[in-house]
């Protein structure tokens, strides 16, 4: 049987190549003609050049929330995300209205009314791709002449890197604004709890609390710097969150839509902040910073702190994949920021229960020196509290005037050869017409 089919088949391949020889000029007209209007149509296509500007990705700088940099109003991220630093986000970035109308307009167009818009333009006249597994974008553009095909590769860069610029400085003059705000709050709360200190000492003629007491003062040092640590991080916390409010404006989506600090696995990573930040208070008053167990105690909490970041981004990944991903990463540093204030309130609390069970055991003190201790350690944890402010301010205040583009250009974009366009591609065009013709003639 199956040599019955096999003996079929060979005959009727035989037969057709028999019609096929009968019929060789037919065949031998069909494919020439259809070559020779592939390739006489190839000629009449219009030249098209391409010139290509490759760049390089790279971090922006401090981070609002310590990820990813914020440089969004048009759409960039802020703060705890990995992603702001994404080729991808880069790529959709460029061709975003922003960037893509100046170049449009600065072209010259016969017809204005056939004018594309940056969508048809970006589809059309660009070609922007990331080499997988490295942060090197290649925007390769076309145009008519190697002038217009430069011309637009190197705007397209242009735009976009004078966009970035002014976005990450209007994030890092809003944090600035922010913390401006709560340093003169510190300010005064320092200054106030200073004069306090000054008077009762006056009055009390305390000037200089005895041998007791200094270790009473010791013993409270590592309370009163834990407590002033994480209320500058709860202020730096309320910075961001702000920050991150005013660049989503008048959106209507939030973090608060999400209930953060309402989530079983938000607020478990945070109740075990807050029982390390306790622990580490207890190793730092009997041992200095270089004991392996403080040492531990701070990579452990250094460790909850990147889970706490890590769960909230996936919570506003899950409740708002719909939205776009620059107004994404603007969400997940808002949810951040917020659960990190949450973290630091609730830390604080903490830090003072201990430290007034702490002072309880101070009670064999007379008034006077307990009242005394009290006021110094109170004028002490706002002075570093304003002073903390103070330095991360200015360190804000000097990447700015340092804040650079969020991408470096590697090699600029290349004038093509007037002799060597990119297109048409004759020989493909002209290969096509050759297999259409074999086609049309079987």
């Amino acid at each position: 049987m199956e040599n019955n089919m096999q003996t079929e088949e060979s005959i009727d391949l035989g037969k057709l190549m028999q019609i096929l020889y009968n019929h060789r000029n037919v065949v031998v007209a069909v494919i020439s003609g259809c070559t020779a209007l592939a390739f006489v149509y190839s000629l009449t296509l219009p030249k098209v050049y391409e010139s290509t500007t490759l760049v390089q990705t790279r971090s922006a700088g401090k981070d609002i929330g310590g990820a990813a940099a914020m440089a969004a109003a048009m759409g960039i991220n802020v703060g705890a995300s990995s992603s702001v630093g994404s080729p991808l986000n880069y790529i959709e970035l460029m061709k975003s209205r922003t960037v893509i109308e100046p170049v449009i307009d600065s072209l010259e167009w016969e017809d204005e009314k056939k004018k594309p818009d940056a969508k048809g333009f970006a589809k059309s006249s660009l070609k922007i791709e990331n080499t997988k597994q490295t942060n090197l974008i290649t925007v390769t553009a076309t145009g008519k002449t190697p002038e217009e095909a430069q011309k637009i590769s190197q705007g397209v860069v242009d735009n976009f890197l004078a966009m970035q610029t002014d976005m990450n400085k209007q994030t890092q003059s809003l944090l600035v604004k922010f913390l401006d705000e709560r340093i003169k709050t510190a300010k005064e709360e320092a200054e106030e709890a200073a004069s306090k200190l000054a008077t009762y000492s006056k009055e009390h003629k305390i000037y200089a609390p005895d041998e007791q007491a200094q270790l009473a003062i010791t013993q409270l040092n590592a309370y009163d710097k834990a407590i002033s640590e994480v209320i500058v991080d709860g202020k730096s916390a309320q910075a961001e969150y702000d920050t991150a409010t005013a660049k989503l404006g008048e959106q209507k989506a939030g973090s608060r839509t999400y209930h953060i600090n309402d989530n079983s696995a938000v607020q478990t990573i945070r109740k075990s902040i807050v029982e390390k930040q306790v622990e580490l208070v207890g190793y730092q008053e009997q041992f200095t910073d270089e004991h392996p167990k403080v040492k531990q105690a701070k990579s452990q909490l250094a460790d909850l702190n990147k889970m706490l970041v890590n769960e909230v981004n996936a919570v506003v990944d899950s409740n708002a994949a719909s939205i776009n991903t620059a107004q994404m990463e603007i969400l997940k540093n808002q949810a951040v920021a917020e659960a990190k204030m949450s973290a630091a309130k609730a830390s604080e609390e903490a830090i003072k229960e201990k430290k007034a069970e702490k002072e309880a055991e101070m009670d064999k003190f007379p008034d006077d020196a307990m009242n005394y201790l009290l006021l110094k350690s109170d004028a002490e944890v706002k002075q570093k509290v304003y002073l903390s402010l103070v330095q991360e301010c200015e360190q804000d205040k000097v990447q700015e005037a340092m804040e650079s583009m969020d991408i470096q250009i590697i090699d600029p974009a290349n004038l093509p050869d007037e002799d060597k366009p990119a297109g048409p591609r004759k020989k493909l065009i002209t290969a096509i017409g050759f297999v259409i013709g074999c086609l049309i003639s079987f």
